[in-house]
């Protein structure tokens, strides 16, 4: 079995040695063939990371973890909006980035093959032979992760699924009260398929609890 290979950019060398010790195939720049997964240094890959990563996303369904020296609510807002699917804020353990990635190559796995292939709830279309989505007929870009969120709240319609349980099954069990990094996954997704986020009628809160998605005709 082939290794799972990660795109590295402007990461240092000892994030590429952590990364070859984890097991993993570290490609640079230029390669020619699909990395599994992106890590982009929003500080060390250029003058403009942010735009950078935009440009990544657009050329790539991998999931896209991006790091950065900087930590406020607001520098990982743009970050997701610019298309990352996780933010981790410099310095990190290595056991923390390992475990991002972990959970981030598992967000991409979930079976999109058990029951319905084709997931609707009034405006939205979930297809998940071809793990695509739109809105009123046109195309969504979501990111990996938006996108495993997306289709775990359509596979359980009318469910409250608890802040614990998304966690878990989305980033794993060591994320289970990141309730915080949760709100802002959530927070963006809206975004992308309600008609207006602040008043939501797919993903309604269920205060103290969790989310509910609300699969109405």
């Amino acid at each position: 079995m082939n290794a799972t290979e990660i795109l590295l950019i402007g990461g240092e060398t000892p994030l590429h040695t952590l990364l070859t010790a984890g097991g993993y195939s570290v490609m640079t720049a230029g390669a020619t063939s699909l990395p599994h997964l992106i890590i982009i240094d929003l500080e060390g890959a250029s003058n403009d990371g942010h735009g950078l990563l935009k440009k990544l996303r657009s050329n790539y369904r991998a999931p896209i973890i991006a790091l950065s020296r900087q930590n406020r609510e607001e520098d990982i807002i743009s970050a997701l909006d610019n298309g990352a699917d996780d933010y981790l804020a410099k310095p990190f353990r290595p056991g923390e980035l390992l475990a991002r990635i972990r959970a981030a190559l598992r967000s991409t796995a979930i079976n999109d093959g058990d029951g319905e292939l084709l997931i609707r709830a009034g405006g939205l279309e979930i297809d998940l032979a071809s793990r695509t989505v739109k809105k009123n007929n046109e195309w969504l870009k979501l990111t990996a992760t938006q996108y495993s969120l997306l289709v775990l709240f359509g596979k359980n319609a009318g469910k409250v699924l608890t802040h614990h349980y998304l966690l878990r099954e989305i980033w794993g069990s060591d994320y289970t009260g990141e309730l915080q990094y949760l709100r802002v996954f959530i927070g963006q997704l809206r975004k992308k398929i309600e008609r207006d986020a602040n008043a939501p009628e797919h993903i309604i809160t269920e205060s103290g609890v969790g989310y509910r998605f609300a699969r109405r005709e």
